[in-house]
């Protein structure tokens, strides 16, 4: 059949649904849905440190996985508001062609974590996720953040609303754009869920808005979404060797990095700083992420801080003193000097804290120092072969606006969880098209794309 390329327009009915990814950061979110045997056709990432990871990976390609890309899209970074006007030709080839728009807006404005802010003009990236859906139709939308969009702005402090308090109820982001997918004739299942529920080790709370065209409503409910996220969870994991109702403790998935007993050795990309030498995983978690790696070979990203001897000593006595998993009591903030409330030593049997773009927030759990971005990527479910590149850290000035290794893994969407949300989607997608005679879909019985 004929087929034009240049505007990814195929006559020719594709054996895999089709996606394409917004705000995609380091490529956690589309790392999962590749791996869940959905085609990537590209993504859209304006800040350059996560480009060069998100094209080291998936636009480059590792393991057989990675977009198809567009001949007329250059592989470069793109602002989200330019690339929709420099392409709108092209995009509007695209609509009713591609059965999923995946993306998740930059949260700081929103995050629990840092200075909330109504004026900051990340809060106004979702109207472009919008405007795409509008442009090209799609059948699916998945959309993830963080629980603060759905908590409204009241002069920069979080307040639920009152349905008793007099006037009209606040909008909150979340319901701002509940009504605008409404408007372009979607419906919308809101879940909440929690990454230690799907066996990640980190007990990272999210929002995930799951859309499909108005069409599809009679057939998909949420109960309807989430039987089959238990029953994809647990056929993902099993497949994985793990638990299917798990709990994983850091020490379960980082055990193999600690650095106690091992040889230390020059860093890779870093002069001056030092890394440990692999030694092989040792737990059902840690050779789940190890994939395909050959035992010894040694991830990337596992260079260590060079911590003060000051630093060093005041962590030692945290770790013998203080509570594991929880925040620095105030009276242990101020024993320690230590301004920031944030600060938790981690417990050794527990999930993670949440991961934040600020590496000092959690202290190891046995040893007297902060995570490497490579102990990050493990508690977020990166596969040991998936490289960060750019910066490690930025400055507190260009905080907003750079996102070094560190903030690139923790601002990801868990590529575990990416993954068995998009077998979901993949089953609706496959059982709404064999219903309606729409997109060809063939899901193979009992195997996993990897």
């Amino acid at each position: 059949m004929a087929r034009d390329r240049d505007a990814l327009v195929a006559l020719d009915l594709p054996t895999s649904p089709t996606f394409v990814d917004l705000f995609a950061g380091g490529g956690g979110l589309s790392l999962g849905l590749l791996r869940a045997g959905w085609r990537g056709l590209f993504a859209v990432e304006s800040e350059p440190n996560a480009f060069q990871t998100l094209k080291a990976n998936l636009i480059d390609g590792k393991r057989g996985l990675s977009y198809e890309w567009p001949q007329w899209l250059p592989k470069e970074p793109q602002e989200i508001g330019q690339f929709i006007s420099s392409y709108k030709r092209q995009l509007r080839k695209l609509r009713g062609k591609i059965d999923l728009l995946a993306g998740g807006p930059p949260c700081q404005g929103f995050s629990s974590a840092g200075r909330r802010r109504q004026s900051d003009p990340r809060n106004r990236l979702f109207k472009h996720y919008v405007e795409m859906a509008r442009i090209i139709r799609p059948r699916f939308l998945v959309f993830e953040n963080v629980p603060g969009i759905a908590v409204e702005f009241d002069k920069g402090i979080r307040r639920q609303w009152n349905p008793r308090r007099v006037g009209r109820p606040p909008k909150t982001y979340l319901a701002r754009i509940i009504e605008e997918l409404d408007s372009l004739g979607y419906d919308v299942v809101t879940l909440h869920e929690r990454a230690s529920d799907f066996g990640i080790p980190q007990t990272r709370s999210r929002i995930l808005l799951l859309g499909f065209e108005r069409q599809l409503a009679p057939d998909i409910t949420e109960d309807r979404i989430r039987g089959l996220l238990a029953a994809e969870r647990d056929r993902v994991l099993s497949a994985r060797g793990l638990e299917s109702d798990p709990v994983v403790g850091v020490k379960e998935a980082l055990s193999d990095l600690e650095t106690t007993g091992r040889c230390l050795v020059d860093s890779v990309d870093s002069p001056g700083f030092r890394q440990v030498v692999y030694g092989g995983p040792l737990t059902r978690y840690q050779r789940a992420m190890h994939d395909s790696m050959s035992d010894l070979e040694a991830p990337n990203s596992m260079r260590l801080v060079n911590h003060r001897p000051e630093t060093r000593k005041r962590f030692v006595q945290i770790l013998a003193t203080c509570r594991r998993g929880v925040k620095l009591s105030t009276e242990d903030r101020e024993r320690f000097g230590i301004l920031k409330s944030s600060t938790t030593p981690l417990d050794p049997l527990k999930p993670s804290h949440t991961l934040t773009s600020l590496p000092d927030d959690l202290i190891h759990y046995s040893e007297p120092r902060i995570l490497t971005v490579r102990e990050y990527a493990r508690l977020q479910s990166f596969p040991d072969w998936y490289e960060f590149r750019g910066k490690y850290t930025t400055g507190e000035d260009r905080r907003r606006y750079e996102v070094p290794r560190y903030t690139q893994v923790a601002n990801a969407v868990p590529p575990l969880l990416a993954e068995i949300v998009g077998r979901v989607i993949r089953e609706l997608s496959s059982q709404h098209s064999a219903n309606v005679g729409s997109t060809a879909f063939h899901e193979q019985e009992g195997q996993l794309a990897v």
